[in-house]
């Protein structure tokens, strides 16, 4: 958590400061061995150099992106859970409940499927 310390100080709202440093600890926790650092002024994690999920702070939601594979991989139960999604990213809303089983299920298909990635994006 201490390569996020600077990024939770920056967000204003206390609230959605601390839903994001709870998914980012529960994240940390959960999955021990991914990296958490900050990269596009954001905090992310990564596996054998190749990016996991990320996270961005928006006014209205936790955007939460996991590639365009994921998304597309689990677009149903994120419409299920009751977020919204584009291509890229999921959006779960400051008052909604988060699902961590699904986030759990994102970042292990993200392990999983880039077990043999050598590039930090998919190409």
């Amino acid at each position: 958590m201490e390569a996020f310390a600077e990024y939770l100080g920056r967000i204003d709202n206390p609230q959605h400061r601390a839903r994001t440093q709870e998914i980012l600890a529960w994240v940390t926790k959960k999955f021990p061995n991914l990296m958490a650092k900050i990269a596009w002024s954001q905090p992310m994690f990564t596996d054998h150099g190749t990016f996991i999920i990320g996270f961005s702070v928006a006014k209205q939601h936790l955007a939460v992106a996991p590639e365009k594979a994921g998304i597309n991989h689990f677009s149903e139960l994120i419409v299920q859970a009751g977020y919204d999604h584009t291509k890229q990213l999921v959006r779960i809303q400051w008052d909604s409940p988060v699902d961590f089983s699904l986030l759990e299920k994102m970042i292990e298909f993200n392990i999983l499927d880039k077990a043999d990635c050598s590039t930090f994006w998919r190409e």
